[in-house]
């Protein structure tokens, strides 16, 4: 049953408060096309000003795609704002040029300009909230374009009521209680056009598959929002079992991939998923089959955007194109000039460290456990001969264990350290030749290693410390 302006004013107070998506003492943020659903929002919302003591703006952005329409439509957002004594703000951009530009659709590429201009006119002018007029057709066609495209759970949530200081007030609402709550209330607003043009994919949806749907079932989008939320609830659900079950397959460098493997499968992906979220890159059903893929043969796949996903030595790691080893940039200074800025020269008398306060740094630890720290990783000074020198790695360097005495060459001690190559390339040690004297991770090697028996000057690398 279609609701009238005051069945919508009522329903929209009660969202807001069984959402908690209004405080006392907000400022608010309206996005203004100057559409029935955004100016229905503006209205909405200074209706309840008092209740909440709000500040509220609006913000209208120009897509620059129908150069007079956007005009007018910018020009009425302002008038608008004018007469309710509120600040307007807006910005403008030729969204078909930078789409071209960037090849992206029109359609994300004017929504991600939009958002941008939002969230940087919130942080400049010290609004708390933004508020957007996305409604219930809107979330019905969101969900239903999400699923043709093959999403998982998260996509078949739809929109969501929150989102950071994004706020979605009348997700409530069906588009004809929108309209009409205009008609009754006589609220001028404006008609894009566009959304009349079956150019566009979420029109299609709108003008050819909802009214079929609303023909077999007029709540279409009543239900559609009610299977959303108890699919967010599973979403969420399965969101934090994945994120406890990462932490326990967390490795050094990475993650176990027979402790993921063993996971149910929606948990499993779930967790792939989060995998590629924290790491930053692409996400989709298919980029986690070929993590899945990868971690059940072996090997490294291509993620797309400069991101590989490998699984070496059982472990899972996403590279970023960041984090690949430049060759062309070895590093390699002498000891002597390396220490100056990067060492600690300290004292040793009576079997005990002198380390003065210039020193020290923030965050260094102190009593025994700096004095164990200085005995594994110290070198005496007499070693920095001018062929003593900090660098990366090379083919052929060997290090001494000082507590065993094995040697091993530093390719092997690494892959036993299951050291993920990007590392190994970055790292630094000391050397003389191809003897290591000193390798970040192991501490001093025999032929360099500390005796606080022995009165005498001794050097350390502040990220041996941990200070760097």
């Amino acid at each position: 049953m279609k609701r009238d302006a005051r069945g919508v004013q009522a329903a929209v107070s009660r969202f807001v408060k069984e959402h908690r998506l209004l405080q006392k003492g907000d400022r608010v943020l309206v996005a203004l096309s100057g559409g029935a659903d955004s100016v229905t929002l503006l209205h909405l919302l200074i209706s309840i000003k008092e209740e909440y003591d709000l500040s509220i703006a609006a913000a209208h952005f120009n897509h620059g795609i129908r150069v007079k329409d956007a005009d007018r439509d910018e020009q009425f957002a302002s008038e608008l704002c004018r007469s309710l004594a509120i600040p307007f703000y807006h910005d403008k951009a030729d969204v078909p040029a930078m789409a071209a530009e960037s090849g992206e659709g029109l359609e994300l590429c004017g929504r991600r300009l939009r958002y941008r201009f939002l969230s940087d006119t919130a942080q400049r002018f010290g609004f708390t909230k933004i508020a957007t007029a996305h409604h219930l057709d809107d979330h019905a066609e969101t969900v239903l374009w999400n699923l043709t495209r093959g999403a998982g759970i998260s996509g078949l949530c739809g929109i969501p009521v929150q989102r950071g200081r994004i706020i979605r007030p009348l997700l409530c609402c069906s588009r004809s209680e929108i309209e009409a709550y205009c008609c009754e209330n006589q609220l001028e607003y404006v008609t894009d056009v566009t959304n009349l043009s079956e150019a566009y994919t979420r029109n299609r949806l709108r003008l050819r598959v909802m009214p079929v749907l609303a023909e077999l079932n007029p709540g279409v989008g009543e239900h559609i929002a009610a299977t959303s939320a108890l699919l967010r609830e599973a979403d969420d659900y399965l969101k934090n079992i994945s994120e406890n079950e990462l932490k326990l397959a967390e490795e050094p460098y990475g993650y176990s991939c027979q402790r993921l493997l063993s996971l149910e499968p929606i948990v499993l992906k779930y967790a792939v998923k989060g995998v590629l979220q924290h790491a930053g890159a692409p996400v989709d059903q298919q980029h986690i089959a070929l993590v899945l893929g990868a971690m059940r043969d072996g090997g490294a796949v291509d993620l797309g955007a400069g991101f590989t996903a490998s699984c070496a030595q059982g472990i899972l790691r996403v590279i970023g194109k960041d984090d690949e080893p430049k060759p062309d940039e070895a590093f390699c200074v002498p000891l002597s000039a390396y220490i100056l800025s990067n060492g600690i020269r300290f004292t040793v008398r009576d079997g005990q460290p002198d380390l003065t306060p210039d020193g020290l740094c923030d965050g260094m630890l102190s009593g025994e456990k700096i004095n164990n720290l200085l005995l594994i990783h110290a070198m005496p000074c007499d070693i920095m001969t001018p062929d003593t020198v900090v660098r990366t790695r090379r083919a052929g360097d060997t290090y001494t264990d000082a507590r065993r005495g094995v040697t091993k060459t530093v390719k092997k001690l690494l892959n036993e350290r299951k050291l993920p190559r990007e590392k190994r390339d970055a790292m630094l040690l000391v050397a003389k030749g191809s003897t290591v004297l000193w390798l970040s991770g192991c501490g001093t090697a025999a032929q360099a290693q500390a005796d606080f028996s022995r009165d005498g000057e001794y050097v350390v690398l502040k990220e041996a410390l941990g200070c760097v």
